[in-house]
Formats: C-alpha cells, sequence, structure tokens
C-alpha cells in the first residue's frame, strides 16, 4: 500500500502542476507570453544563426494573434499623428525589451511616414502590423549575376550623380500592400527580404522582433540603401521588374526617429 501510496502522490502533484501552467497560460498577459517565446526561440542563436523551425512557427503563432490593444496602443494616440507638414511625419519607436539575444519594439508610423530601405545584417526579424495598412518592398541580394549593372536607368534626383560605383543587384521579394490583421512577415540572414522598406497607409503600429538585435561593435549597424530600376539588355521585360541595383547611402536627412516610453502591458523579465 505504501508502495501505490508513493507512487500515486507524485502523479497527483504533476497533473495539479499541469493545471496550474495551462491556467497560467490562459492568464499570462499576450505581451509576456511574446517575451517568453522569444527567449526560448533565440536562446541557443547568434549572428547569422537562425531558430529552428519550430521554434519559428512558435513565436509566429504568438506575434499573428497580437493587435494594438495589446501593447496599449490606439490609432487616435499622438503616436499617430502629423504635427508638421514641411517634413516627412515624426516616426516613433517604442523599446520594450534589448538583451544580447534579441530585441522587442514597436514602430508608430502616422500616415505617409516612411521606414527607408534598410538591411538586418546576419539578423532574423519578424515584423507584424498590429493595426492601419501599410506597403511593404523588399529585396534579398543575387549572388549569381553580375555585380555592376551594363545599363542602368538612373533618377536624376536620388543623389547618385553618373556614378555605379559600388552598387549590387537585388531581386524584389515582395511589393504589396497590407492591412491588419494579418500574418507575421519573417526575414532570414540571407533570405526572405532582409531589405526592406516600410510606407504606411494609414496611421500603423509594426512591432518588430529582431534576433539579434543591431549592435555597432559587433558589426549589426543599419544600412540605408537607394534602390533604382534594373535595366539590362541581357534580361526580358518581366526580369527587369523584378530586379532592382542597391546603393549603400547615408541615414536618410528627412527621416526624424524618436524614442518613446512603452506604457502597455509589463514584462516580467
Amino acid at each position: 500500500m505504501r508502495i501505490e501510496k508513493n507512487v500515486s502522490e507524485p502523479r497527483g502533484r504533476e497533473y495539479s502542476d499541469s493545471k496550474k501552467n495551462r491556467r497560467r497560460q490562459r492568464m499570462i498577459s499576450p505581451v509576456q507570453r511574446l517575451y517568453e517565446t522569444c527567449k526560448e526561440t533565440f536562446d541557443n542563436c547568434g549572428a547569422g544563426v537562425v531558430p529552428s523551425a519550430e521554434k519559428i512557427e512558435r513565436l509566429k503563432e504568438v506575434l499573428d494573434t497580437m493587435a494594438g490593444a495589446d501593447v496599449g496602443l490606439r490609432p487616435n494616440m499622438p503616436y499617430f499623428k502629423s504635427t508638421r507638414y514641411d517634413r516627412p511625419p515624426t516616426i516613433t519607436y517604442l523599446h520594450l525589451h534589448e538583451c544580447d539575444k534579441f530585441s522587442i519594439g514597436i514602430f508608430c508610423l502616422p500616415p505617409s511616414a516612411v521606414i527607408p530601405l534598410h538591411d538586418h545584417p546576419g539578423m532574423t526579424v519578424f515584423s507584424k502590423l498590429l493595426f492601419g495598412e501599410m506597403h511593404i518592398k523588399s529585396y534579398d541580394w543575387v549572388d549569381n549575376l553580375p555585380a555592376e549593372p551594363t545599363t542602368v536607368a538612373k533618377p536624376l534626383d536620388n543623389g547618385l550623380g553618373e556614378s555605379t560605383t559600388g552598387i549590387r543587384l537585388a531581386k524584389v521579394k515582395m511589393n504589396s500592400a497590407f492591412r491588419a490583421p494579418c500574418k507575421t512577415s519573417i526575414l532570414y540572414p540571407a533570405d526572405g527580404g532582409n531589405m526592406h522598406c516600410f510606407k504606411a497607409k494609414t496611421a500603423c503600429a509594426v512591432l518588430d522582433v529582431l534576433g539579434p538585435p543591431y549592435c555597432d561593435p559587433e558589426g549589426r549597424h543599419c544600412q540605408y540603401y537607394y534602390d533604382f530600376p534594373f535595366s539590362s539588355i541581357s534580361v526580358t521585360e518581366e526580369q527587369k521588374g523584378g530586379y532592382a541595383w542597391l546603393k549603400e547611402r547615408e541615414k536618410p536627412d528627412d527621416l526624424t526617429l524618436v524614442g518613446a516610453l512603452y506604457k502597455g502591458p509589463k514584462m516580467v523579465k
């Protein structure tokens, strides 16, 4: 009888613990669930190391269910209103968390605001549109075609002049409009649209998870790019629309990005 008792007691505790865990999962806030899932997803990752497919899917499932209310944001808040009309709207960044493994933040874009074309070196990035409508255009580098153009259609007002030095060929990965609710976008170190640009059609909030985060000392700095049309006598008209030449540039002078205190549901770290 004692043996039966000793066997049955752990099972009872195990059943009770399981119920408590399920109850906790139901009670935990979406932002807390996001933080804990990020910890699991990026635990053994670093620059250029992509989490397993199972972990990526688990984090994507968490992000797919999130909306503005889960982080205390509404489209009528001051973050999403333009206060000046003589320059592009100010974009606000709300910092939720950053460690050496990953970062979590939210970009708040008023209508017509633009996050210029930029890259994410060595990173796996999850972007979730919490509300609003925006256009996303993204590129991946092309490594199996000539590195320099033969004939390039160069806009006269992009600051490039006649020089084609240092430009690199990229393939369009995405060029579409998105309206919330929609699925999470994922990009990888060498695939999925590592260089992308956001243009807000309405007030938008974008929740971003980066693993690992930007880090200048480790070589992961944000590089901005010009993009201009691909033109070569060696490709078809259809191929021309699927490629572009990208050239590194300094951070645009008209980009105003400010930080603000995150005031939504708290995360226990």
